[in-house]
């Protein structure tokens, strides 16, 4: 992982904007020179620093209440700041490997060596609770899918044949044939590239979200670089959906098969035409961007977004059929 301070930058200008500071974030703008950066800021999600932080503070965390061994230590919370200083987090380190190392000796309940039982309500509350055993799968009963190059975000089985459709960083999805039995299964590479120069090279964007058909026959696969493509199970690119101006990041199939539903950074979603691969409607409710959708019927969906709102659609409805807030978070 690498970032630049044009990155930093940016990110800490939004900060300041998304927060109030107007004035201090247009100076900061100014003396950093944002305007003269490559990065698209359409793309970059609100509160985008508060949320790496965040999950910097998870993994600070995580270091500290997981041991050597692997075992889990419970730890009190820190706070950010206790986060960035190293003798804080070296004195909860140790803190937890001492709690741990403690042995505690639990007296016996009475002197005559009996076991009592306290009974409220007539209800036994000695008896043993059943809990599952964990099981261990021997290697051989694992089969390993190799071939990507880069972290797999998602995965969907075929609906009616033994196919199994993966999404990654690497800019490709993968249909994997599980039908053989082999240690290393078939794999279909779908690549997704983009015109330039009149030639089709790497989008080198993540492929996201992807969706099978009821019937199996097709996948429709979302990217991070704004399109929506459906294959066949053959790996034949069957249609390119262009219409979102930034990264998918979810897309469904209805049951009759007929459209395909997606959602955008670019705070719309959009049914598809899967036979012609047309945008049949464009939906620009929500103000912020739509994060998932779901069919409820044929025509009908609901679409989540950072907004903190869901609404309910349905196809040739110039507004939402019903508005749901109270979320205090995307």
């Amino acid at each position: 992982m690498s970032f630049s301070s044009d990155e930093v930058n940016f990110l800490v200008y939004r900060y300041l904007q998304e927060s109030g500071f107007v004035h201090s974030a247009y100076t900061f703008g100014i003396e950093s020179h944002i305007s003269q950066s490559n990065i698209n800021g359409a793309l970059v999600p609100p509160a985008a620093l508060l949320s790496i932080i965040q999950k910097g503070l998870q993994y600070t965390e995580a270091e500290i209440s997981i041991g050597e061994d692997g075992s889990e230590r419970m730890i009190e919370s820190l706070s950010l700041i206790d986060a960035v200083m190293p003798d804080v987090v070296a004195s909860r380190q140790q803190q937890a490997h001492n709690n741990k190392n403690a042995v505690v000796k639990a007296e016996p309940s009475n002197t005559n060596g009996e076991d009592t039982t306290h009974n409220f309500g007539g209800t036994n509350h000695n008896e043993a609770m059943e809990v599952e055993a964990s099981v261990e799968i021997p290697s051989s009963r694992a089969t390993i899918l190799k071939g990507h190059e880069s972290e797999v975000f998602i995965c969907a089985w075929n609906p009616t044949s033994d196919l199994l459709a993966s999404g990654s960083g690497d800019s490709t999805a993968r249909i994997w044939n599980m039908n053989d039995n082999s240690p290393s299964p078939n794999q279909l590479v779908l690549r997704h590239c983009i015109q330039k120069g009149g030639t089709e090279v790497p989008s080198n964007k993540d492929v996201t979200s992807l969706d099978w058909n009821s019937d199996g026959t097709l996948l429709a696969t979302g990217s991070y670089d704004g399109f929506a493509r459906i294959w066949t199970t053959d790996g034949h690119l069957a249609s390119t959906l262009g219409q979102h101006k930034g990264p998918i990041f979810a897309l469904k199939w209805n049951r009759k098969g007929n459209y395909i539903l997606s959602a955008g950074v670019d705070k719309t979603t959009i049914i598809w035409d899967a036979s012609t691969g047309q945008c049949t409607q464009q939906f620009a409710f929500h103000t912020a961007p739509a994060l998932d959708v779901d069919w409820q019927s044929n025509t009908s969906f609901a679409s989540c977004s950072t907004d903190q709102c869901i609404h309910v659609c349905k196809l040739g409805a110039d507004k939402p059929v019903k508005t749901f807030t109270g979320h205090t978070n995307e």
